[in-house]
């Protein structure tokens, strides 16, 4: 009774499509003209005068034939004789043979047709209880939600900028009446956009809990679904639920999920579109004064359609960067505060020496070094575990059994590692080498030389061709000390990044031959030529940097055979030490 119950609307349907059917097919036998009688006597004289053109045998009680003379079909009684289908033949009448078994194939049909109807139904109903059941928008800021979840600004460090850019929608959460009297119409969207790790969620969720409004966190790829409208009605259900509490932070997360530049063409993702035509339309429905505001989060702005960027939509863009180093240094204070980090740890040489790290890794760090710390029972987080941690964010963890590496492995490491190290410290001093290595790593490294440059908006042309000059060291260093027929695989990676910067030297900064943006032409042979003229020019210009300061060269291999790792003071001082070697 229960399942009758749960399902009465899909059995109703099935009932009434079965009765459909059924009638169709009664009508189909009831209005068909039923064949005209002949007596089997009257039969057999008509064949032996040859007026019988066609006959149907079966194996029931009657047969099927027609007049040469006329069209329509008459039965006669089936005499079931083993020669007369012979006795047919010789007279030279079509025959033909049937089964009586054509209302069974009717009924299988029908039966295929209700299953198929059933199996309809129940899918769009499991669809309809996704589209109503299936999103579970994270509510945070209602009743007690809001203390388990505190979060304001003060919990984002760094991202000042940001921060400003949204402190007037904190405010018109707040009191959007004030804005309304001065005519003052909020976004109604916010994009926020950068990098992985940047804190976008965080922000967003900042700004709710500053505002004292709910805030409803979902994902893009929530509204994605097989179902085509099932995504259009997950868009109205959440925005329904925060009318409920008249204000509130919509955050949708990986937006270009959902919102993707649509189609021109017949191919579109119908699904997708339908979302998104929902999306637009729920926004373009609030009122000025709703105190409803919709956060989005994308690490990819330039895959968004149109419609979404323009007023009235997400007509505000804040970008969330890369933490600067005061940024990065409250960063670090901040996710230090519940660990007992040592004395002697200073927190702004580490800022200084994560150059490029996210707010997400700057918090990763500290709690790997706080994994080394606990591995090793101490009684805090000393600069050896927050060392370990942070190359083995950049390279990998060092391998522990390398009794397996051959020592001409171990050289040939040695030498290409000192190229690096050399180069980048006689070429740009404002570079800081802080470590060189020829310990494998399980990120797949032979060894690695760590390279901090310093922080920059613009980098010059001279700049880059020391950054191309830094990556060719490496495989120059070993021409020079093993020989051209010697050189190793081991500069494939250095080679792609050099390519990467000759191709946006030449194409996009405008620094080969010409103004133009040259990657958007079609000169490809013209562009490759040049590519690989500047590459020939810088290899020899580092050819002849390392040959003058071949004996640096080749006393930095020799300290790293000796101890595998040097640090920033070891490399400088064994630099120093160095005669230069202007001919060899």
């Amino acid at each position: 009774m229960d399942f009758v119950k749960k399902h009465r609307n899909l059995l109703g349907a099935g009932v009434i499509a079965a009765a459909i059917i059924a009638i169709g097919i009664g009508a189909y036998f009831t209005n068909r003209e039923a064949p005209v009688f002949v007596e089997y006597a009257a039969f057999l004289e008509a064949m032996g005068e040859g007026r019988i053109a066609s006959v149907q045998l079966n194996d029931g009680a009657t047969l099927r034939f027609t007049f040469a003379e006329s069209e329509a079909t008459y039965t006669t009684n089936n005499p079931r004789r083993a020669d007369f289908k012979e006795a047919l033949l010789l007279a030279g009448i079509n025959v033909t043979e049937t089964t009586t078994a054509g209302v069974d194939f009717i009924a299988l049909g029908v039966t295929v047709v209700l299953i198929g109807i059933v199996i309809f139904m129940v899918q769009r109903r499991s669809g309809a209880a996704m589209a109503k059941n299936g999103l579970n928008p994270v509510a945070v800021g209602i009743g007690e939600e809001a203390e388990a979840f505190p979060c304001n600004f003060e919990s984002v460090a760094g991202n000042a900028e940001a921060k400003e850019s949204v402190s007037d929608i904190v405010d018109y959460l707040r009191t959007p009446e004030r804005f309304a009297k001065y005519g003052a119409r909020m976004p109604r969207g916010i994009l926020l956009h950068g990098k992985p790790g940047t804190g976008k969620t965080l922000m967003a969720r900042a700004m709710a809990g500053e505002a004292g409004v709910p805030f409803y966190a979902v994902s893009g790829s929530d509204f994605v679904q097989m179902y085509v409208g099932v995504g259009a009605a997950r868009v109205r259900e959440l925005f329904a639920k925060a009318r409920e509490h008249g204000k509130g932070v919509i955050f949708i997360d990986e937006i270009d999920a959902l919102g993707k530049k649509r189609s021109d063409g017949a191919n579109g993702n119908d699904e997708r579109e339908q979302t998104l035509n929902a999306l637009l339309t729920e926004m373009q429905g609030f009122s000025d004064t709703s105190g409803i505001v919709v956060v989005a989060a994308t690490n990819r702005p330039d895959t968004l359609d149109e419609a979404l960027l323009r007023p009235g939509r997400f007509d505000r863009r804040v970008e969330v960067g890369l933490p600067d180093i005061n940024a990065r240094k409250q960063i670090l204070n901040l996710h230090a505060v519940n660990k007992p980090l040592a004395k002697d740890i200073d927190i702004e040489k580490l800022a200084r020496d994560t150059v490029f790290f996210s707010g997400a890794m700057l918090e990763g760090l500290l709690n790997d070094a706080a994994i080394n710390a606990s591995r090793r029972n101490g009684e805090s987080i000393s600069n050896g575990d927050i060392s370990a941690a942070y190359y083995t964010a950049l390279a990998g963890a060092e391998k522990k059994d390398r009794t397996h590496r051959h020592q001409r492995e171990r050289e040939v490491t040695a030498y290409h590692e000192s190229g690096h190290a050399l180069a980048a410290t006689l070429v740009n001093p404002e570079n800081r080498v802080t470590k060189v290595t020829i310990i494998p790593s399980t990120g797949g490294a032979g060894g690695f030389c760590v390279t901090i440059p310093p922080e920059r908006m613009y980098h010059t042309r001279r700049e880059l061709e020391q950054q191309i000059i830094v990556n060719f060291a490496g495989r120059a260093a070993e021409e020079l000390h093993f020989g051209t027929e010697n050189i190793t695989t081991g500069a494939s990676n250095d080679i792609e990044k050099a390519t990467d910067t000759i191709l946006q030297y030449v194409t996009r900064y405008g620094f080969g031959s010409g103004l133009l943006d040259r990657s958007k032409l079609e000169e490809k042979t013209a562009i490759a030529e040049e590519c690989n003229a500047l590459a020939e020019k810088l290899y020899a210009q580092t050819r002849e940097l390392l040959q003058k300061n071949y004996p640096a060269l080749e006393n930095l291999a020799g300290q790293l055979l000796a101890k595998e790792t040097l640090d920033s003071e070891e490399i400088a001082e064994v630099i120093a030490q160095s005669p230069p070697c202007p001919y060899r």
